[in-house]
This record gives C-alpha cells, structure tokens and sequence, in this order.
C-alpha cells in the first residue's frame, strides 16, 4: 500500500482530451449539483466535500466540456423514496435537518442541508433513469449504498442506487446492480434480498465494515441466486477483481438480462484509500466499467465511497473514459494478489445453485 497518489496520475499522456473540440459527441451525461457540497459532516470526516471536487476534477480532466453540459438533477419525491424506505426513517432525517443537524449513527453526521442534499443525490439517479438516451455518471454525495430500507448508516442518508433501482422496477425494468466499492453495500441488498426483478451484485473487502456480504447471502425466497457476494481478504487486487468479473458476476448478469445496469462505483478500493486495505488501481476501475457496459442497453455510474482525494480524482478519470468508450490509464492496473480462493469458491457456489 502506498500512502497517496500524484496528482500527476490524472495527467496521463493524453492530458485534458478536449473531444468535443475535435468533433467528438460523447454520448455520457453527467449529473451533478453545487449543492451536494453543502452537506455537512463537520471537521475530518473522511467523507467530506472535497470528495466531489475531486471525483469532477477527474472529469474535467478527460474533457472539461463533459462539465459545462452538466444536468442538474431534480429532488426525489417522497413517494419515490418511499419505495425503499420507511416513513419514519425519511421524517427522521428530515427532523434532524429542521433542527440545524446532528448525527444519525455514530458514522453519519448531517447539516442543515443535507436533507436536502440527500433529496438531490436520489434525484441524480432518478434524473439519469429518466433520460434514457445516453450513459450516465452521477457525481453525488452523500453516498448512499449502506443505507437500509429502516436505517441511515456508514455515512449514507437514504440509498439513491436503491430508489432508482426500485423505481424502475415498479415500472416492470430489469435492474443489474453492481457494486465495486470497497465496502459491501449492505443497504442495497438488505432492499433486494426477497426480490427476482433486481439483481444485486458486489465485490468488496471482508472482513470489513459492515460486516455483511459472505459468499452464503445468496438471496431469499424469489430473490435467491439474484444476490452476489464475493468477499475478497485485504490486499486483494484488481486483477483479483476482474477474475471475480469474470468468473462469476458477468455470467450471472447475462442470464438476468437486466433492462439497466446501474454501477456504485466508490473508489475506496484504491491501494491509497485510508479506510480499506485493497489494493486496486484507478485505471483497474476503467476496466470494470468497460467489462459490465455491454451487460445492459443502458449503464448510470453513481459515485459511493473514495476517501484519498488524488485516488478519487484518477479512478473517476478513468471511469468517466470508459463511460465514453476510452482506455484510459492514469497508471498501470495492479497485478496479482490475494483472493483468487474466494473468486473460485464463488464461482462453484454459484454452479452448485444453478446461476451459472
């Protein structure tokens, strides 16, 4: 592990590409807001708003034009969030926010604003859902993949992917959810678990915060097979990641057939991160992006985790390259390490349950 990342990484060879000037239409939205800076979590906490400067800056780095014809997003209706979560849990945060801000778990501060912030985040991926007609990459916080259908928790206010996600399904769409952050997404599954028309899927640290995603949560009743865990031991690497891919989520995505493909792409698996102990690169977060893009029709990238800012910045770099079908590599994509045992296990799990 290494401690940062240069800030050069971002300025690769090919350095800002300017596409537009060079007759390019990249057919990638990106959905975004100022007022995602406004939630506030108070001094040193990990997840704070430099986060979204630096996951843009990647950004403007491939072309900054990408930027300029940013979407604003529009606020989700309660009615939508309540498609996953209770109505206490929403007028809990909203409460919270009324009052000036405090804490809803010991994890996840909230400011004034940040109701309202969280009610743009979902509203991101709603907005992308919505405009069918172009990749998407929603740049938000807070992130959201912890935060359970009763609960806030691990600096998540209410789970935007989840929302969408259920959004669409209610309007009869098949949902691939694929997670890469380095934590398991635990809110995500916990909405899914009992359900056949939404896939979820994740690649994560374990043992780790939360504590959940073994190999054995499989799903339950209608939903079983349709969750996917592989839980790689720290110092797993992205070549560990893409055999996991490859091996077991890309197979059983393809037998889904989902309608859309939506990515929680936190960058906390990055060999900089402070919070984890994987040992990603950014440009390994290119490469899962182009492997999962030909899974759907349609793919929206959500921005979750990523706590070293010049990681941040390189992986979303990287991300928003494969987003417009380019190979970008800030630095080189890590080699092997720990963690092939579980890829296979997985992988006869999943032929020992017919998913595969």
């Amino acid at each position: 592990r290494t401690a940062s990342v240069s800030p050069a990484l971002v300025r690769c060879a090919h350095g800002p590409l300017g596409l537009q000037g060079r007759g390019y239409d990249p057919a990638v939205r990106v959905i975004t807001d100022e007022r995602f800076l406004d939630h506030d979590t108070g001094l040193r906490h990990p997840e704070r708003p430099d986060r979204l400067r630096a996951a843009l800056a990647g950004v403007a780095a491939v072309d900054a034009e990408l930027l300029s014809d940013r979407r604003p997003p529009r606020r989700a209706e309660r009615s939508e969030l309540e498609l996953v979560h209770s109505a206490a849990m929403i007028d809990r945060v909203a409460s919270i926010a009324e009052r000036g801000g405090g804490h809803l778990d010991a994890d996840t501060p909230m400011g004034a604003a940040s109701f309202d912030a969280a009610l743009l985040a979902a509203g991101a991926v709603l907005s992308a859902v919505e405009q069918p007609e172009a990749e998407a990459y929603c740049i938000v916080r807070p992130p959201g993949h912890h935060a359970t259908g009763e609960t806030s928790m691990g600096f998540c206010l209410f789970n935007s992917v989840a929302v969408a996600a259920a959004s669409l399904a209610e309007a009869g769409q098949r949902v691939a959810i694929v997670d890469v952050d380095a934590h398991h997404g635990n809110g995500t599954q916990d909405v899914f678990l009992h359900r056949d028309d939404v896939l979820y899927a994740s690649i994560h640290q374990y043992p780790l915060y939360p504590g959940t995603g073994a190999l054995d949560e499989r799903g339950i009743g209608p939903g079983e097979g349709l969750t996917i865990n592989v839980p790689l031991p720290p110092g797993a690497t992205g070549e560990v990641a893409r055999a996991a891919l490859d091996a077991v989520i890309i197979p059983a995505v393809e037998r889904f057939g989902p309608d859309w493909l939506l990515i929680s792409a936190g960058y906390d698996g990055h060999r900089a991160d402070p919070l984890t102990g994987l040992c990603y690169s950014a440009s390994d977060y290119g490469d899962f992006i182009r492997r999962l893009m030909p899974l759907s029709p349609r793919t929206v990238a959500v921005l979750e985790g990523g706590y070293d800012l010049e990681a941040t910045r390189a992986s979303s770099y990287a991300v928003a390259g494969a987003l417009l079908g380019l190979d970008l590599r800030p630095e080189p994509a890590s080699g092997p390490g720990p963690g092939m045992e579980v890829v296979k296990a997985a992988a006869r799990l999943a032929a020992r349950d017919g998913t595969q």
